[in-house]
């Protein structure tokens, strides 16, 4: 069913406190940028902001989304060419996903510093699931040829979709444990390296993988975070 005007509408001003937000964050950082930091930007009132976003915290929520929404088109294509085999389409996946974040790494850390205090746990929780609905089924579909290939091995390919994208997650926490030190020095550059090891290890096993055939991050993009 098509929007209506209203539902535009409301759209077009929801992205455009979004915008604003993210520009705010690049100059500001999320912690120290305020509310009112965001009426004074786009010169509205408390209740015009509180009629899109509940709050803070619900804005974070939704920048976390369109950075979803943004990958997507940038990976669909991956996932979707029949010209590409199982293992080159997986590690196409995550590459262009990693250098995708790569890109706007000052901006993702900033965002990072209310993504993962405490109180947000569940915001988290919630927002990941959503990612999982919404990744999942394009690596179920790679997971699937994979099997046909014979370069993979599972009963359960959607069910080793999801906990590929749970093991990403739990890959995402480590790695912003080890960002968040006050210098990043070549220690944190190798124990990096070996948690990309260790989850590779552990990613080809559940997908019944040969040895040395997946590689979520390579080391390029490593040293661009950690170097």
């Amino acid at each position: 069913m098509a929007r209506t005007v209203k539902e535009e509408d409301y759209a077009v001003k929801r992205k455009e406190i979004l915008g604003a937000a993210q520009r705010l964050i690049y100059t500001k950082g999320y912690e120290q940028m305020s509310i009112q930091d965001l009426l004074n930007e786009l010169k509205i009132s408390k209740g015009a902001f509180y009629h899109y976003f509940k709050s803070k915290n619900d804005l974070l929520e939704a920048l976390i989304d369109q950075i979803t929404e943004e990958a997507e088109p940038i990976i669909a294509p991956i996932a979707n060419d029949p010209n590409l085999p199982a293992l080159e389409k997986l590690h196409r996946f995550f590459d262009t996903a990693a250098r995708w974040k790569t890109a706007r790494k000052e901006y993702l850390l900033l965002l990072m510093e209310g993504w993962y205090v405490d109180e947000n746990a569940l915001m988290r929780e919630k927002a990941q699931n959503r990612m999982i609905e919404h990744f999942s089924p394009m690596l179920a579909g790679i997971i699937r040829q994979g099997i046909a290939e014979g370069v993979m091995n599972s009963a359960f390919p959607d069910q080793m979709a999801s906990l590929t994208f749970a093991l990403l997650v739990s890959m995402g926490y480590a790695y912003m444990d080890l960002l968040s030190k006050n210098a990043i020095t070549h220690q944190e550059l190798q124990r990096a390296t070996n948690l990309v090891e260790a989850y590779n290890v552990a990613l080809e096993r559940m997908l019944g993988a040969a040895s040395g055939s997946i590689s979520l991050v390579d080391a390029g993009t490593l040293k661009e975070w950690f170097g």
